[in-house]
């Protein structure tokens, strides 16, 4: 109504101008408006009605998704190129000498004044943190063969590649896809440095890995725990503390046991703390861990969805059943 073009115009005249326009505007915006890619004589919506006339049955489109890889990830390559530089120019004095006695990897322990440490957890600390072998070595004895110590101990000393690798920005990467017997729907976004470690087969395998864990994971909702809306996690401390097993107990002891199985239901809740699916022994963040050290890039997993087929279709009816009842 503001546009310049329709000021003089009579009001009456104006508003059908108005109405038009909108109009068009709208059908831009439909799947159902747009010109079939196949045939553009045909519009999305006559040709599902040709193809409601061939089967048989009523067709409805219900819904989609769509995802552009980095959309929303603002790349700013001046900065970009001086952090590489400047993460370059910083290399020497990452000791990189600590790197070259790989030989004793190969021993069955290593000897150490605080602790014997075998050269398979060496092997796991490694891949988990992408550390040298000879900090991870010092890591495991200082903290007694602890894995999960080993690492805060990593690091607290700043050792942890995978750890200084996660500030780098990343808005390359893959957008993945996994259908299970036309029933389920997975599309998943998983974001990386650079173009060239994005078409990679190790990347490719990773976010075909992802897109399926989602899949076979229909209580996930979030990506990480720090996705987590602080009402849900407020909803869930509510639940517990209303269980009918902690009534009697001392409002200490109750906390305690309200924050521990809280926090185990976010877990169930995030995809990056789930078990996975092709090794239970592994977390789902471990596995991109140990990507990330393997790559030598950030990889961030960005943003997923499910579709489950009628999922909300089911709801509606049970909703219209109780009513009539």
């Amino acid at each position: 109504m503001q546009k310049e073009d329709l000021l003089s115009k009579p009001e009456q005249i104006r508003s059908k101008i108005v109405d038009g326009r909108i109009n068009k505007r709208l059908e831009e915006l439909a799947l159902l408006e747009q010109p079939y890619i196949k045939n553009d004589k045909l519009v999305v919506k006559d040709w599902v009605k040709q193809t409601i006339a061939t089967i048989g049955e009523n067709i409805k489109v219900k819904r989609f998704v769509r995802y552009n890889l980095g959309e929303g990830l603002e790349k700013k390559s001046q900065d970009f190129a001086a952090e590489v530089a400047a993460q370059t120019a910083a290399k020497p004095v990452a000791s990189p000498g600590k790197e070259q006695p790989a030989v004793e990897a190969k021993e069955t322990t290593v000897e150490h004044p605080k602790a014997a440490v075998s050269a398979a957890l060496v092997k796991q600390l490694r891949e988990e943190t992408g550390a040298g072998m000879m900090d991870c070595k010092k890591a495991l004895s200082e903290t007694g063969g602890d894995l999960e110590k080993a690492q805060e101990y990593l690091r607290k000393k700043g050792l942890s590649t995978a750890d200084k690798k996660s500030s780098r920005l990343a808005a390359e990467g893959r957008i993945g896809s996994y259908i299970h017997d036309s029933r389920i729907g997975v599309l998943i976004e998983v974001n990386c440095e650079t173009d060239f470690v994005g078409r990679s087969e190790t990347f490719k395998e990773l976010v075909d890995d992802l897109a399926m864990q989602v899949a076979a994971c229909p209580q996930v909702q979030f990506v990480s725990i720090d996705e987590i809306p602080e009402s849900v996690a407020n909803r869930e401390k509510e639940l517990e503390m209303q269980r009918e097993d902690l009534k009697n107990k001392p409002e200490n002891i109750r906390e305690k046991i309200v924050e521990g199985r809280v926090s185990k239901r976010l877990g169930e809740l995030v995809l990056l703390e789930q078990p996975f699916i092709k090794d239970d022994s592994v977390l789902v963040k471990d596995l991109v861990k140990q990507t990330v050290a393997a790559l030598g890039e950030n990889i961030k997993v960005r943003r997923f969805v499910r579709f489950t087929l009628g999922e909300e279709a089911k709801e509606e009816g049970i909703i219209e059943e109780t009513a009539a009842v």
